[in-house]
């Protein structure tokens, strides 16, 4: 199924527009979701709007957006006063400040979408600024969902992919876990050493295809045990044991490293040789 943009505007290089369109990156439909049912009857749970003072159920047609200036006090906003709300960044990315792709700390990144160009004739256009911007990200706004986000652009594969940025104002500072504050100014040289040799046993290439969501694999075991009849058995899961010895802990992390590598080549090598002696078999035969 095609993927259906969200967005549409221009993508905004100084004198350059580019027409775009902007399409979620992510799909909420990979991730189970439940339903709120009565208990009693299985029904599905209505979700309904019901006014207090008049007490009664109020039609959706009757609703109105309210913003509290005061206490209990309201001004009601309607859909005309908002569409007078012009601001650029609904239907332009202006992007005003370039930088290095990796220069944004990744605390700052909130939402991925992907960008393509829209219609034929901005092809061409949209190839050549793609192309001009490896390496860098743009900085803009765009106003999506009823606010105005703060964005970052950059190149991905053949087209660009737009992330929605905090505002510094959101971030919380670290100062504000009080676990933090405990933390020893100096550790054993001794220690990181051997600690730099465990993470060193498990340095490679990050490939996120071989990865996947076992919650929801067991979750989904669970339902299609329930849907057919069948029992449920939960597994025993054993509490990780508390480190005691840092030193020892880590040399035997590396013992057992060590000893798996030297299992998985005493394997290959057994394999190998079966291959070997294969084809020599078949030619006695």
């Amino acid at each position: 199924m095609a993927a259906r943009p969200t967005w549409k505007g221009y993508l905004k290089i100084s004198l350059v527009n580019i027409p775009i369109k902007v399409f979620p990156a992510t799909d909420p439909g990979a991730t189970l979701s439940f339903n709120q049912l009565h208990a009693e009857c299985q029904t599905r749970i209505q979700q309904k709007r019901w006014c207090p003072k008049c007490e009664r159920e109020v039609p959706n047609t009757d609703i109105v957006k309210g913003y509290e200036f005061e206490k209990g006090r309201y001004v009601v906003v309607s859909e005309e006063d908002i569409e007078k709300v012009h601001v650029e960044s609904t239907r332009i990315i202006n992007l005003e400040k370039f930088t290095d792709d990796t220069a944004i700390d990744p605390i700052y990144l909130e939402r991925p979408y992907y960008l393509a160009p829209d219609g034929e004739v901005a092809k061409e256009a949209f190839a050549v600024i793609r192309e001009g911007m490896k390496g860098k990200a743009g900085i803009g706004k765009v106003a999506l969902y009823g606010r105005e986000y703060l964005v970052k652009v950059q190149p991905r594969e053949r087209g660009l992919i737009m992330y929605t940025l905090r505002h510094a104002n959101e971030i919380r500072s670290m100062e504000a876990i009080d676990e933090l504050s405990g933390l020893p100014d100096k550790v054993k040289p001794s220690e990181v050493k051997l600690a730099q040799q465990v993470i060193g046993t498990f340095e490679g290439e990050v490939d996120f295809e071989s990865y996947r969501d076992d919650y929801q694999v067991g979750l989904r075991e669970i339902i299609d045990a329930k849907i057919e009849g069948r029992e449920i058995v939960a597994p025993e899961v054993e509490a990780p044991p508390k480190v005691v010895n840092l030193m020892e802990a880590l040399r035997k992390s590396l013992d057992s490293i060590s000893a798996s590598k030297k299992k998985s080549a005493a394997l290959g090598a057994a394999d190998r040789k079966v291959e070997r002696m294969a084809p020599k078999r078949r030619a006695r035969a």
